[in-house]
């Protein structure tokens, strides 16, 4: 049996319960890694209020990304072996004793590199790869405005833009985030309580625009962001912490030859997720081991004080990465 984390409902952080389950086996193709590190992003968040179900085959068990110990294979999966150091995306049953990984969803840590680090690796590092590199085509000499600065995604999404060429705009709620983002190598950070990001953005590209914006919050930044964009640019929708909806004045998608694009990573197949671990591997693990990106700790909370890890999220003062040790 192993310790699990579950919602008793929906609701506030108070839902969420540590109970008692089997241990799962691998099935073919799989790995069960013995966990020391989840990562706690706001997917989890979602979930527990009711609106993230777990995809159809994942465990009800909170927790996408894991990092800890091989201790079992199933059949077919010979990439690790036993007691290799891994870290992993999983669809689900990352706040446990033990979670089972598809081995292409799993990667090595990189040399240098703490478990406690590289538990808030997966989950970050794929959503940014995938919708800023893939779906935003960044290329080095354009210009990425990046919402949420210091979020789990803000800090991994500023780190690599800038380790890829980029000139990076970060939004951030206070002068102390905002100064996070600088130190992080953000060229220009703006405090979107008491500044107009649209203007910010416009004069710190002398009126081009930002040909990437990386987007969590949706509701009236989404037009906002069309004032934002340079002509071509990509507006690429990850979350919509602001709402769902909005009124916009899509002649500004023809006029300047937008694409809005968005994408969910959690109910993506396994092989979809593959060939983001396969680019994650040869173009951003280098990186880390040298030491040119890494994640950014906020905190760290024991299994049994998930719901005040889940506080610390839904107050929205936390820079980089909240995990839990187990």
């Amino acid at each position: 049996m192993m310790r699990a984390v579950v919602a008793d409902g929906t609701g506030g952080p108070e839902v969420l319960k540590v109970i008692w389950r089997p241990v799962p086996q691998p099935k073919d193709g799989e790995i069960l890694v013995k966990v020391g590190v989840a990562g706690v992003n706001r997917p989890d968040v979602a979930q527990r209020q009711g609106g993230y179900p777990p995809p159809p085959g994942a465990p009800d068990i909170l927790g996408l990304e894991i990092a800890g110990e091989v201790v079992a294979a199933g059949s077919g999966a010979t990439r690790f072996s036993i007691g290799t150091p891994v870290m992993a995306l999983v669809p689900g049953g990352g706040y446990a004793d033990y979670a089972v990984a598809h081995e292409s969803n799993a990667l090595p840590v990189p040399q240098g590199l703490s478990l406690e680090e590289a538990g808030a690796i997966p989950e970050t590092y794929f959503t940014v790869w995938t919708n800023v590199f893939d779906r935003g085509r960044l290329q080095s000499g354009e210009t990425l405005l990046v919402h949420g600065g210091t979020s789990g995604i803000g800090t991994t999404a500023i780190q690599l833009a800038k380790a890829f060429g980029a000139t990076v705009i970060a939004t951030a709620g206070s002068p102390e985030k905002c100064e996070a983002c600088l130190r992080l190598g953000a060229d220009v950070a703006v405090n979107y309580r008491t500044q107009d990001f649209v203007a910010a953005v416009k004069e710190a590209t002398g009126g081009r625009g930002a040909d990437v914006i990386l987007d969590m919050v949706g509701g009236d930044y989404i037009s906002r962001n069309y004032e934002a964009a340079a002509q071509d640019g990509r507006i690429v929708q990850i979350a919509f912490l602001g709402g769902g909806k909005a009124e916009v004045d899509f002649r500004r998608l023809m006029v300047k030859r937008l694409t809005h694009t968005g994408s969910t990573l959690r109910p993506r197949s396994a092989a979809e997720k593959a060939a983001i671990a396969r680019s994650l591997e040869s173009r951003v693990w280098p990186l880390l081991a040298e030491g040119r990106c890494r994640p950014v700790m906020d905190s760290a909370f024991a299994l049994e004080d998930v719901a005040q890890a889940h506080a610390r999220m839904d107050g929205g003062e936390h820079i980089g990465k909240i995990v839990l040790r187990l």
